[in-house]
């Protein structure tokens, strides 16, 4: 599987238009064509279920598109890390944590972190404890905020001095 042949899938994916995604990756229809289907027979499934004017994925092509998106952002995360190594501080940091008290927290920490390290840009990501703690584990996420109880026995961890406050409606 290569990188760009994947780009290629999430292009169409996303535009579920062959059409408007040859308009954005810039290539002729049959080199688009050809690429997805070499791409279905490596993997031995279909990953598009084609119509005449919408493109709609697959079962199997669901799963490829959000393994895509991590190959590809690991990809260009590698890129950057490597291209700028010389002097100064450059990167992304990928922050994932649930709508908590601690949100407020890391805010400010990241705003702190910037002036020190203007050249690293924070992306933010939500979601529940279980789905962070899989995203750092893969390396998809550098730093994970999450609600206890969670088992971290293979991971770096500190608690936050926040106090979490729960209701019911």
């Amino acid at each position: 599987m290569e990188l760009r042949v994947l780009n290629y899938f999430l292009t169409v994916a996303r535009e579920e238009n062959f059409t408007h995604a040859l308009q954005i990756l810039h290539i002729i229809q049959p080199t688009l064509s050809r690429q997805l289907m070499q791409l279905e027979d490596e993997l031995g499934t279909a990953l598009f279920i084609r119509g005449k004017r919408k493109v709609l994925l697959t079962e199997a092509g669901m799963i490829l598109k959000r393994r895509a998106e991590e190959i590809l952002e690991l990809s260009q995360k590698a890129q950057l890390e490597i291209q700028h190594q010389i002097d100064e501080v450059y990167g992304e940091i990928v922050l994932a944590c649930g709508v908590t008290e601690a949100t407020k927290t890391m805010g400010k920490y990241m705003k702190e972190f910037q002036k020190i390290y203007p050249h690293v840009t924070f992306r933010v990501r939500s979601g529940n404890s279980d789905l962070i703690v899989e995203s750092v584990d893969r390396g998809i996420v550098d730093i994970g905020v999450i609600l206890a109880p969670v088992i971290l026995d293979k991971f770096d961890s500190l608690q936050l001095p926040n106090n979490e406050r729960w209701g019911f409606l």
